[in-house]
Formats: structure tokens, C-alpha cells, sequence
């Protein structure tokens, strides 16, 4: 029989998404303790916040259940990330690196863990939607690339629990044919275009359901880093590289960007949502056109395989298609392919919050559990 086995779990990122994937490692920690058959101890070792750390040498578990405490009680300054990475290798244990960060920074060192050994699980995006070169040197360094370091998994960069990252690998590497994948795939301009124009008809202002969904906690702190369409387009780089293009970058193709170009450089993003109201009129026009053809406006992103073209940006749609009987903030993912035929491989759900982005985390963790070696 198997001896029961040890896992060393290192934590960045405690915000949001991070305190509920605590939460959700707490309640996996105790499932797979008493596993009759194999025991798996999972050990929290270290955790991160902004610019503090707590962790000690000797790699003693950190206390799930009263981890804001100790944060307050025993942070010490973060270490550098190769600092880091040098720490974690040295741990008896294996261990996985859990970013729950939106840093540019820490996506950039993915590699150097993963060759050190250290297993990778993420909901960053920027590690996988940044550089051509990055995306490549990450998968030249992981067990499910190229390489022989650690393992990594994203499923929550797009999509937050849904399984739109692992469905598309499937489809590729089983051999069928995407030709095209098309979607909602912000859960912000999904909430804001299905208010801003119902499929039922109605509706208010723009600026209106700007401010809506900003009340609501569904944008950004500020607005335009939603509008711009980035997120969007990120999201779009990921799925694109999956199917093999070879995309340099999120701006290497069109976005549409839905800020008046007279507000870019408001620098205040309350001067921004007072001034917003002042060019309804061009989004108003928009929303007559497409009801005067018997359609809804929606923002998406598309990926065209056959023809390697992408593009993110306001679409119209007839009343019956899925896209416009979204509810909510929900996401849509279609995926269009040979084995499908005409009707795609639909994937529909929430796409973004707390809950649901740190399942999908915790569901990567879970993967990367089972393919670490057991003891003998």
C-alpha cells in the first residue's frame, strides 16, 4: 500500500479570489486526509499579501482557518521572486505554487519555477495572454509541454470555474477541427449589453448601465479598463494559442474600444463617469440600427481558425441566437468544429466571482495532485 504522502502548497494573493480559495483548500485539506487508501496531507507553507509574506524555514504548516491573523501577527517583507523560487525548491516536500495575483511580474518568473520543479496553478492571465515568447518558454519548462519541470493549470484564466480551457484542449489534442470559437467571454460587457439592450426590447442610457454595472461591483474600480475591451482580448489570446495560433500579443489584432476617444485621458475615473453621459448619442444610434434589423448588440470576441484571424468588438445578433438570451453577467464559449458540425460545443455559465474563479483553481490543484508521483 501506498505510505500516505505530503504536499507543500505556497499561496499568492489573499484578496478575493484568494481568501475564497483558502477556504475551499481548507475543506480539500481535510477531504483528502482520510482517504482510507492513500492519505494526502496537504500543508499551507506559505502566503503572501501585497508585500508581505509568512512563511518559516523550516517549512512548518501555516494554520488554514486563522490565516488573517497570522498575517497581521508574524508577515515579514516578501521575498523576490527567484529568492522565492529558491526557497520553495528547497522544500522536502513537493510543492505547488498557487498564484492567485493578477501580476505581470509573477507570470514572468512561471518559468523559473516550473523548472525548479515547483508545480504552477493559476488564475492569472498574464502569463498566458502576454508575450508569444512567455506562453512558450512557460510550456518549454512544464511536464505538459515540452519540458520536465512542474506541472501548470489555468482553467480560470478564462471563464473563471468553467471548463473552457480543458474542453478546447480535449477537442485539440483528441484531433477534431475548431474552425472557429466565438463568445461572450466578459461577465462585465455581458452584464452591460443585456441591459443596455434587452432581447425583449428597452433598455436605458449607456453611460446609464455604465454606472449600473460599476454600482453593482461588476466593472473595474475604473470603468475603462473593462471597456477597452482587453480583458476581452486576453481571453481571446489564450483560446486562440490553445488551437495553435501563434498570437504575439492581445494588440497584435482588432479591438474595439468602447471609450469615447475625448475620455481616454481623464485621468479621474469619477470625472470619467461624469462625463460619460456626454456621448451617449453615437452608442444610441448604434442600438437603433441594429433594433431596425430585429437584433441585439452584444461585445465579443471571435476567433477565425481556417483564416488565423481574431477580433474583439460590438457584433449584432438575431433575438434567437444564444448570445442574446445571455442573462446576467453569464459567459458564453462556442466552439466550432468538424466533429460538431453546424451546431457548436456550447459552454455557458458564470464567468467571473470569488466562488466560482477559486473552484476552478482548486480544480487545478486537484489535477496537478494526482499526477505528482506517490510514495512507495
Amino acid at each position: 500500500m501506498p505510505a500516505p504522502r505530503q504536499v507543500n502548497i505556497a499561496v499568492l494573493g489573499a484578496g478575493g479570489v484568494g481568501s475564497c480559495f483558502l477556504s475551499q483548500l481548507s475543506s480539500l485539506s481535510a477531504k483528502l486526509s482520510q482517504n482510507p487508501s492513500t492519505p494526502t496531507y496537504l500543508s499551507l507553507i506559505l502566503l503572501s499579501r501585497s508585500k508581505t509574506m509568512v512563511y518559516n524555514d523550516a517549512f512548518k504548516p501555516i494554520n488554514i482557518s486563522d490565516w488573517k491573523s497570522i498575517m497581521e501577527k508574524n508577515s515579514k517583507p516578501a521575498l523576490p521572486l527567484p529568492d522565492l523560487a529558491d526557497f520553495l525548491a528547497m522544500s522536502p516536500e513537493k510543492v505547488v505554487l498557487v498564484d492567485n495575483t493578477s501580476s505581470q511580474d509573477v507570470a514572468d518568473h512561471y518559468p523559473m519555477f516550473l523548472r525548479k520543479g515547483i508545480s504552477v496553478v493559476t488564475a492569472n492571465k498574464k502569463g498566458f495572454a502576454g508575450s508569444y515568447a512567455l506562453w512558450q518558454d512557460i510550456f518549454r519548462a512544464a511536464s505538459n509541454g515540452t519540458g520536465q519541470g512542474g506541472w501548470i493549470f489555468h482553467e480560470s484564466s478564462v471563464g473563471a470555474c468553467l471548463p473552457t480551457v480543458s474542453t478546447l484542449k480535449d477537442l485539440v489534442e483528441t484531433g477534431d477541427e475548431v474552425r472557429k470559437i466565438e463568445g461572450v467571454f466578459s461577465g462585465t460587457m455581458s452584464f452591460l449589453f443585456n441591459n443596455f439592450m434587452p432581447a425583449g426590447g428597452g433598455g436605458g442610457s449607456f453611460s446609464q448601465e455604465v454606472k449600473k454595472a460599476k454600482d453593482l461591483g461588476y466593472t473595474e474600480p475604473d470603468p475603462r479598463d473593462d471597456l477597452n475591451g482587453m480583458d476581452v482580448a486576453r481571453k481571446l489570446t489564450i483560446l486562440g494559442r490553445l488551437v495553435g495560433l501563434e498570437i504575439e500579443s492581445p494588440t497584435s489584432f482588432p479591438v474595439q474600444s468602447l471609450i469615447p476617444t475625448a475620455l481616454e485621458n481623464v485621468k479621474d475615473p469619477n470625472e470619467f463617469m461624469a462625463k460619460l453621459g456626454g456621448y451617449d448619442g453615437e452608442m444610441e444610434k448604434l442600438k437603433k440600427e441594429a433594433a431596425s434589423e430585429g437584433k441585439v448588440l452584444r461585445y465579443v470576441g471571435s476567433v477565425d481558425v481556417e483564416k488565423k484571424q481574431c477580433r474583439v468588438g460590438l457584433e449584432k445578433f438575431d433575438s434567437s441566437h444564444p448570445i442574446s438570451a445571455l442573462k446576467g453577467s453569464d459567459n458564453i464559449f462556442s466552439f466550432y468544429t468538424k466533429r460538431y458540425g453546424e451546431s457548436p460545443l456550447v459552454i455557458q455559465g458564470a464567468g467571473a466571482g470569488g466562488d466560482v474563479t477559486a473552484m476552478g483553481v482548486t480544480g487545478d490543484l486537484i489535477k496537478v495532485l494526482r499526477l505528482l508521483p506517490q510514495r512507495q
